[in-house]
């Protein structure tokens, strides 16, 4: 009995050690397959990207629980064009979204999404997966955004306060580079521009407050910091036809108040159906105490039409 419980004390070793090698096995082949198949990227341009339309109708007659006729609709298109040139790299991405609510008892049509923002970024294989780096990010929005309200006879009325670059925000930075794949990297970048650029004649309204307006002192229309940034993206496939996209960026301003970090973060998940249709759910998250001291979310869901290219 005894010399069969060491043979099998020996047997289950072997057997541990036999499944320890093979998961190291299989951990090298896999990270040897990433790599070579970045490797096999060709030098030159690769585009890819996708057009997502959204759209919403509701409409009652005589129903008794209540509601509003509406529609809504919502186009949105993400693209990327990257350039590769032996150990150089250049990434580029276009999100853009915009959408609008029209209810029969509203006076005005609202906005439900709008959103224009390119990002790029050059890098040079510095060493293993590391790169030097060089960041642009520009962010603003298409059409004039309004505050709601009602007057004193209870009439809805709005307040005109943003516009196409008011704000308008524009980044760009040396820093390091980690890039993994086309799907996993991060950027590091302690000395960082951002330029925010407003229309003056929303700073030169009579009793405005140095700041009031996304930072930017009176009669003035730029405001310019100098911090640290860092970002990240990450893209997964967490099940079949189902793709969890995320990007965060954060930054931080050493000339005023550099314990209050900007976060703005954005999830997009894909659930396909087919070829041309899917549900999509974009979640974005901004903390920036110069637009407003509070956290801003952004939610749009519904199932659409997709055109890939």
């Amino acid at each position: 009995m005894k010399k069969f419980l060491i043979a099998l004390s020996l047997l289950t070793c072997a057997n541990f050690i036999q499944a320890q090698n093979t998961e190291k096995e299989l951990a090298k082949n896999t990270e040897a397959a990433v790599k070579k198949l970045a490797d096999t990227i060709p030098n030159g341009w690769t585009n890819k990207g996708n057009i997502s339309f959204l759209f919403n109708q509701s409409n009652f007659n005589n129903w008794v629980a209540g509601g509003e006729n509406n529609i809504s609709g919502n186009l949105g298109i993400n693209y990327d064009f990257n350039y590769k040139k032996d150990d150089l790299s250049w990434d580029n991405k276009i999100l853009a979204s915009y959408g609008l609510l029209q209810s029969d008892n509203a006076n005005f049509e609202k906005k439900t999404d709008d959103r224009l923002e390119f990002n790029s970024i050059l890098g040079k294989k510095a060493f293993g997966e590391w790169y030097y780096s060089l960041f642009l990010n520009f962010r603003t929005q298409f059409s004039k955004g309004y505050d709601y309200g009602t007057d004193e006879n209870g009439a809805e009325i709005r307040t005109y306060n943003t516009n196409f670059m008011s704000p308008g925000y524009l980044t760009f930075r040396p820093g390091l580079y980690w890039k993994k794949h086309e799907n996993l990297r991060v950027n590091f970048a302690p000395l960082t521009s951002k330029f925010t650029f407003v229309d003056s004649d929303f700073t030169s309204v009579p009793g405005y407050i140095d700041g009031d307006y996304f930072g930017v002192d009176y009669t003035k229309s730029m405001r310019y910091e100098l911090g640290f940034y860092a970002s990240a993206y990450y893209k997964f496939e967490i099940m079949s036809n189902v793709t969890f996209e995320n990007i965060l960026n954060l930054y931080s301003n050493y000339l005023e108040d550099p314990q209050n970090v900007d976060i703005d973060y954005t999830l997009n998940i894909v659930m396909k159906i087919n070829k041309y249709l899917s549900a999509n759910l974009q979640f974005q998250a901004i903390y920036d105490d110069n637009a407003f001291e509070g956290l801003q979310t952004r939610e749009v869901f519904g199932v659409a039409v997709n055109y890939g290219f």
